[in-house]
C-alpha cells in the first residue's frame, strides 16, 4: 500500500508526532508513505506533466526522515489553508487554467477532479489528512468521491465535531497559562488591567479554560454577547479589590459585544473566513475611555501554539496515528480517529459536518458575571467540554 499524508490549517505542537507515528506504524508492515507539502496545496499544485514538480509538492516520509521530527513542534510538512474544491480563479495553477477557469472570474472553481487524477498518478492508495473542520471537510468530499480516507483532528480550538479532544488543545491552554501568569508582572507593576486575547473564532473554550486555570477575574467567549459597560464595571471592580491592584480578562478573538460584529479584515479565504482579531484592544480601549485606567493588551495569538507538545497532545497525537494508519492498513476508511469520554475510538469522518462543537454554556459558564461556572465537577470529563 502507498498511503499519503498531509497537514492543513493552522500548525499546532503534536503535529510532527502524529506524522512520524504513521509512518512507523505503516514501515513497519512495509509499506510506503509520502507527505503532501502544504495541505491540499500539495495535491492541488502538483503538474503530473512536470517532473520538477514532484520535489517541490511531494516528499518521501521514511524511518530516517521523519526519526527526529517528534521533538519540535510545527508541522514537518508545512501547511496551508487550501481548499481544491473552491479555488479563485486568480489561484488556479497557471498549468491548470486552461480547464478550470470560467468567465465569471469571482467564482470559485471545483478542482477535485485534478486532485484525482494527481492521486492515481502518483499511485497513492489511501490518505492520511490530519486537520480541523475545514481541512477534514475536504477530506469527506474525497470519501464521497470514492477514495479511501482517514481524518485525524487538530485544532488548538479543540472545535472538530465528533471527537472530545483535538491535537494542539492541551498545549494551546498550558501555553496560555503560562503567559496569562507572566502578564501578571507587569500589569501588577503599574497597576492596571490586562486584556488577554487568545484565539478561538467560534468556540470560546481556550478562553474558558485558560481562565479556569489561571484564575484570572473575568473570561469573555465567543458563544456570548458582552455588555461592555458591565464587562468594565466588573473589572473596575475586579482592580479595587486586588491587595496589588491590577485586574485581568481573557477573551476569545471571535468574541462580539452585544448588537457588534466580529473584528473581521482582509479577503476570505478558501474556506470562506476572514482574518479575525482586535476585539481585546476595543475592550481594552474602552476600559481606558470608560474608566481612566490604562490597561495591558495582549493577543497571544501564534504564542498559543508555538513550540513543542506538551505531555498529553505527545501522547494523544502519537496515539492518533497509530491508530489512524492501522484503520487503513485494515481496509477501514471514511473515519476519523476520536476521544469519546476519555477512550480512543473512531466515528464517521461525515460526523465532521453534521454538527458544531461548542462550549455547553448552561453548564460551564456564568453569563452574567462572565465567569467559568464550575459548580460541579463530579461527571465531567478531564476538560470541560
Amino acid at each position: 500500500m502507498k498511503i499519503g499524508i498531509l497537514t492543513g490549517g493552522g500548525d499546532v505542537p503534536g503535529l510532527n508526532p502524529c506524522i512520524k507515528a504513521a509512518v512507523y506504524r505503516a514501515s513497519e508492515e512495509g509499506h510506503e508513505v509520502i507527505g503532501f507539502r502544504r495541505g491540499w496545496g500539495g495535491l492541488l499544485n502538483f503538474n503530473p506533466e512536470d517532473p520538477s514538480s514532484q520535489a517541490d509538492h511531494v516528499v518521501p516520509l521514511t524511518r530516517v526522515n521523519t526519526r527526529t521530527i517528534d521533538r519540535t513542534g510545527g508541522t514537518y510538512l508545512h501547511t496551508s489553508r487550501t481548499n481544491p474544491g473552491r479555488v479563485k480563479q486568480k489561484e488556479i495553477p497557471g498549468f491548470l487554467q486552461a480547464e478550470f477557469e470560467t468567465s465569471d472570474k469571482e467564482k470559485p472553481v471545483d478542482c477535485t477532479k485534478h486532485v484525482l487524477r494527481v492521486l492515481e498518478h502518483l499511485k497513492v492508495n489511501a490518505l492520511i489528512a490530519i486537520g480541523g473542520d475545514d481541512t477534514l471537510s475536504y477530506a469527506v468530499r474525497l470519501h464521497k468521491e470514492n477514495f479511501p480516507m482517514v481524518c485525524i483532528p487538530k485544532t488548538m480550538d479543540n472545535d472538530v465535531y465528533g471527537t472530545d479532544y483535538c491535537i494542539g488543545f492541551s498545549t494551546a491552554v498550558t501555553r496560555s497559562v503560562e503567559f496569562i501568569h507572566a502578564l501578571r508582572t507587569p500589569t501588577g507593576s503599574h497597576e492596571r488591567i490586562a486584556v488577554v486575547e487568545l484565539f478561538g473564532r467560534y468556540s470560546g473554550e481556550t478562553s474558558l479554560i485558560s481562565a479556569y486555570l489561571a484564575g484570572v477575574d473575568r473570561a469573555v467567549i465567543s458563544e456570548v454577547d458582552f455588555d461592555t459597560e458591565k464587562l468594565v464595571s466588573f473589572l473596575v471592580e475586579d482592580r479595587a479589590s486586588n491587595p496589588s491592584g491590577y485586574a485581568i480578562m481573557t477573551i476569545s478573538e471571535g468574541a462580539k459585544p452585544i448588537g457588534g460584529d466580529m473584528h473581521l479584515s482582509g479577503e476570505e479565504d478558501a474556506y470562506g473566513h476572514k482574518k479575525l482579531g482586535g476585539v481585546g484592544d476595543f475592550v481594552a480601549r474602552e476600559i481606558e475611555r470608560r474608566s481612566g485606567i490604562r490597561t495591558v493588551y495582549q493577543q497571544l495569538a501564534y504564542l498559543m501554539r508555538s513550540g513543542a507538545p506538551d505531555a498529553l497532545d505527545l501522547m494523544v497525537s502519537t496515539s492518533y496515528g497509530y491508530l489512524a494508519t492501522d484503520l487503513l492498513l485494515k481496509k477501514q476508511s471514511g473515519r476519523m480517529v476520536a476521544l469519546r469520554d476519555g477512550k480512543y475510538t473512531t466515528v464517521s469522518a461525515s460526523s465532521i459536518t453534521e454538527g458544531k462543537k461548542r462550549v455547553d454554556v448552561n453548564e460551564l459558564y456564568d453569563i452574567e458575571k462572565y465567569r467559568p461556572k464550575i459548580t460541579h465537577l463530579l461527571g465531567k470529563p478531564m476538560f470541560l467540554y
